[in-house]
């Protein structure tokens, strides 16, 4: 079982894009959501996180502002809407799902990955 990911690609600083992860195989309801993303030599980094069954919702401060996490439970989705990026988002992101509430579910390891999609952020 894992988790998939779509959007991506490649965007102009100052732009923007959307990522959606979804499971094809079990239902997100009672998990919280999260994205990671690893940048080119740095450790990966989780970044925000929702709660399905309630919608609320988490964000590091890198992405706080600028990105916008949504969740559809009728299409077993979760959407982020990345706006106003910059060179410093360019990254791969990754969505990941746990059994523990979001925020604290990022004391735990994750239960399923996704296998990640690369957003590169260039003139």
């Amino acid at each position: 079982e894992q988790l998939v990911e779509s959007g991506g690609g490649l965007v102009q600083p100052g732009g923007s894009v959307n990522l959606s992860c979804t499971a094809p195989e079990f239902t997100l309801y009672y998990s919280g959501v999260h994205w990671f993303r690893q940048a080119p030599g740095k450790e990966r980094e989780g970044i925000l996180c929702i709660n399905m069954r309630d919608g609320t919702t988490y964000y590091e401060e890198p992405v706080e502002g600028r990105f916008t996490v949504s969740r559809d439970n009728a299409k077993n989705t979760v959407t982020v809407e990345m706006n106003n990026l910059t060179p410093e988002d360019s990254a791969i992101y990754y969505c990941a799902a746990s059994d523990y509430r979001c925020p604290e579910s990022f004391h735990y390891d994750m239960d399923y990955w996704g296998k990640g999609i690369l957003v590169t952020v260039s003139s």
